[in-house]
């Protein structure tokens, strides 16, 4: 396939460098760029009309949320836990959950992404199915890389009685559902479609610290890499204070928790030595501006951790914290809200670019992705700029970072079309925006306790 005509390309380096002209594909890889003439039989694609950019990768999401929008839409970060996932997680059924990450998924191809990690932290004994196996097979379905971050917890969070007990396992369990997922999932290839990570929920709160240290070299060990929650509001840092007597990234620097191997959702409360220990360790950020705004959490340092050489990339996070799973609409929130807060200065479209691209990439260990570069796997998407808000924007190039929405023309992984025209081949929408209706429905209807 040649892409022609494109005028408006990015190539995803932190420079912010620019392409035009065209791109060739074989094999699923790029293998060749610039002024290029079609060869005979060869297929083209054109993109005039779009911003080409390399396809998008979301590196933190929970799409057992996507049947759960618009709950707890005033609560902080504890009280919106206590009601949507706490209270929820024995309802998802596994027509729940497929229907759940089939909403998600295809929010995420429509909107630009091409690689997806869900972190996955609910397997309950009460389940009658293996949510891995359901998640992979829906990303299956649409051609996207996938990532599960096998997730779990030995301890719950105590919400009290009114709250179902989180579904927990022992570490041994843990690690042992882990190992399963791996060698049923794992590519270890660095454009792997399939992979999967170790990711206790939240280590501070879900595992006792001495199985910390256990848990990152079996993940070493299996050749996975590691990945939580971390610092996602001040309460996490008040909390290993008082019981470990270190603030939460110099207390896991102790626990063999830090490195190029392992990726941080949120991390919004950090001291600038913790800022600096990430960089210097290789530990990188997966950022989620949208979610942690919705949940009044506070706004991640992503551009000081950038400015000290540190890994950001840019994550959706579950859509019960974020109505829309919309890769545009994250790009334009971390673009607009660092500036809200520290001036035009903190943020630059190609950088924000560059966090979801390549910053992605090295944050999931998939090197081969994220960059419109010769040798590099064929992820790109085409974003489409015939839209009204594009309208008399003097630098056309500029639209998928500040307009606030990215609509694809076009997508591809691995040199196939995952997004033709503006659609999901073989996708119902109509019907699955009747199953969303019906699973919600039925959802509403289940006896959840009451916590306004």
């Amino acid at each position: 396939m040649l892409i022609t005509n494109i005028a408006h390309g990015w190539t995803g380096d932190a420079a912010g460098t620019r392409l035009t002209g065209a791109i060739r594909v074989e094999g699923g890889i790029i293998t060749a760029m610039g002024t290029l003439a079609p060869r005979p039989g060869e297929d083209l694609l054109d993109a005039r009309g779009c911003v080409v950019t390399p396809g998008l990768v979301n590196t933190h999401h929970h799409l057992f949320q996507s049947a759960l929008k618009g709950l707890a839409i005033n609560a902080p970060l504890d009280s919106w836990l206590e009601q949507v996932p706490y209270s929820y997680w024995p309802a998802l059924d596994e027509d729940a959950l497929r229907i759940s990450a089939r909403i998600g998924l295809a929010e995420l191809a429509l909107s630009g992404a091409t690689t997806v990690c869900d972190h996955h932290y609910i397997f309950s004994d009460r389940y009658d199915y293996d949510p891995a196996e359901v998640l992979f097979s829906e990303a299956a379905r649409f051609g996207l890389r996938f990532v599960l971050a096998r997730g779990g917890m030995a301890r719950g969070r105590d919400f009290g009685p009114a709250v179902p007990a989180a579904p927990t396992e022992s570490v041994a369990r843990f690690l042992d559902g882990v190992a399963q997922a791996a060698a049923r999932w794992h590519d270890p290839a660095p454009d792997a479609m399939m992979r999967v990570a170790c990711a206790p929920t939240t280590p501070n709160f879900n595992f006792p610290p001495t199985a910390l240290p256990e848990i990152a070299q079996e993940a070493r060990r299996l050749g996975l890499r590691l990945h939580a929650h971390l610092s996602e509001n001040t309460a996490y840092a008040a909390q290993t204070l008082r019981d470990f007597g270190k603030r939460p990234v110099p207390w896991l620097a102790d626990l063999d928790w830090l490195g190029p191997d392992v990726w941080f959702a949120h991390l919004v409360d950090l001291q600038p030595e913790e800022v600096a220990l990430l960089a210097a360790t290789g530990t990188a950020m997966a950022h989620c501006p949208q979610a942690n705004a919705r949940l009044g959490s506070g706004i991640a340092p992503a551009p000081a951790l950038h400015r000290a050489g540190g890994i950001v990339s840019l994550a959706v996070d579950g859509a019960g914290a974020n109505e829309a799973a919309d890769m545009g609409a994250a790009l334009y929130t971390a673009f607009s809200l660092h500036r809200a807060a520290h001036g035009v200065a903190a943020t630059a479209p190609g950088t924000i670019l560059h966090w979801t691209t390549m910053g992605g990439a090295r944050a999931l260990g998939l090197p081969s992705l994220g960059e419109l570069a010769v040798g590099k796997a064929a992820d790109i998407t085409l974003f489409d700029l015939d839209d009204l808000r594009n309208f008399g924007l003097h630098d056309p190039g500029l639209a998928p970072m500040v307009t606030g929405a990215a609509r694809v023309r076009h997508s591809m992984v691995a040199g196939r079309l995952i997004v033709r025209d503006g659609r999901l081949p073989g996708l119902d929408l109509a019907a699955l925006s009747d199953a969303a209706h019906h699973t919600t429905r039925r959802l509403a209807r289940l006896p959840v306790p009451d916590l306004v």
